[in-house]
């Protein structure tokens, strides 16, 4: 549900931003959609009591340095470069793309596991972006834009696999540092592009849009991928496009077309494919010593000096277990597979 409804809400960026984009530049719009989330999430923190989540540490920078310039500075600028060329419809669509280059580098680089039904669904999502980018009658697209709406998914695809990394740290901690380092890098790309400045009304729904839709969102996504690992998280994420395609007939009066109506019957065959696969199998759980949010369940059986009730965080140590249930690829099960 937390994947879903995170799809849902960076879904409706892509229409909200393309019109806000007829008052303001691509890199304007990224650097206040990523403050707005920054700010957001800052004034969370701050009203928030203390959290039972694993903070983060200093041997994270590095971390969140990449992924807010992968995903929070040439992803968005590249999005809206795009958008600036294609209807609302087709850069919606386009975003699919992000699934499927998520799961190739989820499972060629980070050792994540996909069926042969898993892989089948990426394909037809594959392929349904393809046949988008190829052409789109009833809509506007070149092959700048479509190429630019390309890379934005791809730098997507190398964030969502970094930020995996971090899946078990605080998320709105994880999220705010992201942001607003994003934003920050925007605003001085910005800057030196020089351009007038956007009016009043233009920069609060801008830092509104980014509130909900990027930071939010973002929240959701990271606890997502705590659970489900890059590869599946991304496979729900699929639906953000949908819900962008959808909004932008009565946003934009944007039309759909056979080709737009026949990419998107690929894209769900795709997306149901993906969320009916099981995995299950037995594997072995070799020693490991981690912190995050926790409760006692067969992967976590360790005792305590005092009673420790409900979801808590603290540094532990896994010993090694062989054992056999269904599961994904999370943080405990980066397991080979013949």
């Amino acid at each position: 549900m937390w994947a879903l409804l995170a799809a849902a809400l960076f879904g409706a960026s892509a229409p909200f931003g393309k019109g806000l984009l007829a008052h303001t530049s691509p890199v304007q719009l990224s650097a206040l959609l990523y403050l707005g989330a920054g700010m957001a999430l800052t004034v969370v923190r701050w009203a928030s009591p203390a959290a039972r989540e694993a903070p983060l540490r200093r041997s994270d920078g590095s971390w969140l340095a990449a992924i807010a310039l992968a995903g929070g500075v040439l992803g968005p600028l590249l999005l809206l470069t795009g958008l600036d060329r294609v209807s609302g419809v087709t850069g919606s669509l386009l975003l699919n793309l992000e699934m499927p280059l998520t799961v190739l580098l989820a499972v060629l680089v980070f050792r994540e596991h996909l069926g042969g039904g898993e892989l089948a669904g990426t394909l037809s999502i594959g392929a349904a972006a393809v046949l988008l980018g190829v052409g789109s009658a009833g809509s506007s697209a070149d092959g700048v834009g479509v190429a630019a709406v390309a890379g934005a998914c791809l730098c997507w695809a190398v964030d969502n696999n970094l930020t995996a990394r971090l899946s078990l740290r605080n998320p709105v901690h994880v999220a705010q540092w992201k942001t607003l380092g994003a934003g920050v890098c925007s605003l001085g790309l910005s800057a030196s592009f020089g351009g007038p400045t956007p009016p009043l009304a233009v920069v609060a729904q801008a830092l509104v849009l980014g509130a909900v839709s990027y930071g939010l969102s973002l929240v959701l996504t990271l606890r997502a991928l705590r659970i489900l690992g890059a590869a599946r998280q991304s496979a729900y994420f699929a639906a953000a496009p949908f819900a962008g395609a959808l909004l932008s007939v009565p946003l934009l009066r944007d039309s759909l077309g056979p080709t737009e109506l026949g990419a998107a019957a690929l894209m769900a065959f795709g997306v149901v494919g993906l969320l009916r696969a099981r995995h299950a199998h037995a594997h072995i759980h070799t020693p490991l010593t981690h912190d995050h949010l926790h409760t006692h369940d067969e992967h976590h059986a360790h005792t305590h000096a005092e009673p420790a009730d409900g979801p808590h965080a603290h540094a532990h140590t896994h010993e090694g277990l062989r054992h056999e249930h269904a599961h994904v690829s999370d943080a405990h099960h980066r397991h080979e597979h013949r």
